[in-house]
């Protein structure tokens, strides 16, 4: 009797528990990389986020709505937007795209701008669908595709060095026009568009959005458009939204972050500007998962963007002051990494840089026969052996092909001068000891 129940017991216990969805899903480059820089790093440059203070107006907004007597800001409010924000975020967007926007249907809160890209994917691709994902990409758009059933297809970003010895661009890396029409087809359900792009820091051009907008409309495809690093944009060149292109606004869904906007990661706060044919589709995704946002995060953006609606296009905007300050930490930083010979690549928007390192081969020895890329295996000697933290760039690739782009890394300069000073002295010190050795 014992026997049996025993057997029967064990047999039950052999069934999986985990659904088929996070098959192979179980892996996370951050959870791994941040653990390295916690233990080794004495500079990080890895994840992105600043180091510095989020603006004062910002945090000053906060303190009032959590301490300013209205106690409704500490309960719940309306599931897919705080009203003023929802409010806010229309206006700012209605300039922004040329046309009029309803804040209860033209615009959605998520928490941050990753809940509204898992809304996207879960309220439109299904089982078998397609999705085009332009390589590198942020990491967690593939598992997110393949979660929610469909199949994700990659067309690469393909660099072309400049002739003259300078320094590369991110505008250097281009979608080939006649590959990228290859990948459409009739079972293309959306594409996934991140300009400016992270990890490269590529702004695409009008003419590249034209393609991309033209092969949508063409195919009848969606257009999941990631935006969050829209203000961040360096050396006057300019963010076209995909959205604002003929035959777009139907089929494109635009996502923002205010942790990206105004330097504040951590509030988790985000959203999705788009027709309400698509967003009352990722409404019914964000009622049956989170359901609702931080009501005093909101309150505080809200604020925050009111304040820039006053300042748009004036010297004060936080806006326009900020990319200014980054766009000297990314020079400090591409100084820096250029000096030592890791050889930079010049970004034209958000936090990051990404470096050749293919001048430090003799410091990290290739492992023949090894599975793990080769620029992984530097990027985790480095912040053993140096103390610096960085994002190897295979990461942004799928996996059939993360060997092809193995000698870069990728660093983010949305830090104090401390710190990015800190990295030039470890970056000084081992061209030092590269060149007594």
């Amino acid at each position: 009797q014992t026997h049996f129940l025993f057997h029967s017991l064990q047999a039950k216990m052999s069934r999986p528990v985990q659904a088929r969805r996070l098959e192979g899903r179980d892996k996370n480059i951050w959870v791994e990389f941040v653990n390295l820089a916690a233990t080794y790093s004495k500079v990080n440059l890895g994840q992105g986020f600043p180091d510095f203070p989020a603006p004062d107006f910002l945090t000053e907004a906060f303190a009032r709505a959590l301490g300013g007597g209205n106690h409704m800001l500490h309960q719940y409010t309306r599931a897919f937007g705080h009203p003023p924000l929802v409010k806010v975020l229309a206006q700012f967007y209605k300039k922004l795209l040329g046309r009029d926007l309803d804040p209860m249907t033209n615009v959605m809160v998520t928490v941050g701008a990753y809940q509204a890209l898992f809304c996207c994917f879960q309220a439109l691709v299904d089982e078998g669908d397609e999705v085009i994902i332009i390589e590198p990409f942020f990491d967690c758009y593939e598992p997110m595709v393949k979660m929610a059933g469909g199949t994700p297809v990659f067309v690469p970003l393909r660099p072309n060095p400049p002739k003259d010895g300078k320094l590369m661009s991110s505008a250097d890396w281009q979608l080939d026009p006649a590959e990228l029409a290859s990948k459409f087809s009739e079972r293309t359900k959306a594409i996934v568009l991140n300009s400016p792009n992270n990890p490269l820091g590529k702004v695409f051009s009008r003419g590249e959005l034209g393609l991309i907008a033209e092969l949508c409309v063409k195919h009848d495809v969606l257009c999941i458009s990631d935006e969050v690093y829209e203000w961040l944009i360096y050396d006057g060149k300019q963010h076209i939204r995909i959205a604002s292109l003929q035959g777009m606004w139907d089929r494109t869904v635009s996502i923002g972050s205010a942790g990206k906007t105004f330097s504040v990661t951590g509030w988790k706060v985000g959203w999705a500007v788009g027709p309400d044919r698509l967003l009352q589709h990722l409404r019914t995704v964000h009622q049956n998962s989170v359901y609702h946002c931080a009501t005093i995060a909101q309150e505080a953006v809200a604020q925050g963007f009111q304040r820039e609606f006053m300042l748009y296009g004036k010297p004060e905007s936080y806006f326009v002051q900020l990319p200014k300050e980054l766009q000297q930490k990314r020079d400090w930083l591409v100084q820096s990494l250029d000096g030592v010979g890791m050889k930079p690549i010049i970004p034209e928007g958000t936090y990051f840089l990404v470096a050749d390192i293919s001048q430090f081969k003799s410091d990290v020895p290739d492992v023949p026969n090894s599975d793990e890329p080769y620029d992984s295996r530097f990027a985790k000697w480095m912040v053993k052996n140096k103390g610096l933290a960085a994002i190897p760039l295979s990461t942004f690739y799928s996996e059939a092909h993360k060997n092809s782009y193995t000698n870069f890394i990728r660093f983010c300069f949305a830090k104090e001068e401390a710190t990015l000073k800190a990295a030039n002295d470890i970056l000084q010190k081992w061209k030092q000891e590269k060149t007594s050795s």
